[in-house]
């Protein structure tokens, strides 16, 4: 494992996430696909699929149960994915969210994957 991700699985390292999300997302090294107030949108820096795309919040948000119903990052959520399955023409698609503490990156975040 990176260097970076033994980093944001420590708790300095998973503030310092958070805090670069929530107040300099221009410091994220990514090309990034959709940027709203709330969500950050990039290709997967390790893809396993060939459409590939990470959302992720930029406010500190450790677990898709953290999150309330009326969470504006939802709302943003489901207009970035609708947007970039219609920009990219993804006739077949997920999107999903791993869960619990097993995860690589202690951060939030959904993935948008295609095999086309």
């Amino acid at each position: 494992m990176s260097l970076f991700y033994r980093l944001a699985n420590t708790p300095p390292g998973r503030s310092l996430i958070a805090w670069t999300f929530s107040h300099m997302s221009f410091a994220v090294p990514a090309k990034r696909l959709r940027e709203t107030d709330t969500l950050l949108a990039f290709y997967h820096p390790k893809p396993a699929h060939p459409f590939h795309v990470i959302l992720i919040p930029k406010k500190d948000v450790r677990s898709f149960a953290d999150l309330e119903p009326a969470d504006p990052f939802l709302t943003d959520l489901v207009a970035a994915a609708q947007s970039l399955v219609d920009e990219f023409h993804i006739s077949a698609y997920r999107l999903f969210v791993n869960g619990g503490e097993h995860q690589e990156f202690p951060h939030l975040h959904f993935h948008l994957i295609s095999h086309v």
